[in-house]
């Protein structure tokens, strides 16, 4: 009587891309773009990104992270069975990428994060957008804190 219950996991549907940008975008109640893009810089930099570009007249910005996700263990492990056919993933780079422009009477932010994988010889071994809104509703908490200090001079 039993067997015949199966309990299913809940298949989370996939998102559409209407429903990603939407979390990957905030508006701001000033024109000021500039004081906007400097305050997006500066949340970067304090979480460890490092802008490879920032061009105030496009509104566009790039930003790398880069994460050790090494398993000493687990290297050492595959090192053993493998020698040096061994492979793991060594580290993570989170790209980002932004757009700030003036859309009426007020600043529009659109961020969107790539997280690609590499192995411990260098390879890529995966590439996938960060689509979490949790994620992006984190960021830009710290944007609104940031355009706040802007603002206030402080």
């Amino acid at each position: 009587m039993l067997a015949g219950c199966v309990i299913r996991p809940a298949v989370t549907p996939e998102k559409t891309q209407l429903e990603i940008r939407e979390f990957q975008t905030r508006s701001y109640e000033t024109k000021d773009v500039k004081m906007v893009m400097k305050s997006l810089l500066n949340v970067l930099q304090d979480d460890g990104y490092i802008v490879k570009n920032a061009n105030v007249e496009l509104g566009l910005l790039t930003a790398t992270k880069e994460v050790d996700v090494e398993n000493k263990g687990q290297a050492l492990m595959l090192s053993l069975l493998a020698g040096r056919e061994a492979r793991w993933n060594k580290n993570s780079v989170i790209e980002c990428s932004g757009n700030v422009s003036e859309y009426g009477k007020q600043t529009r932010v659109r961020v969107n994060f790539q997280l690609k994988t590499m192995d411990n010889k260098g390879e890529v071994v995966g590439v996938k957008q960060i689509d979490d809104p949790k994620h992006d509703q984190e960021f830009f908490s710290k944007v609104d804190k940031g355009i706040f200090i802007q603002k206030e001079k402080l």
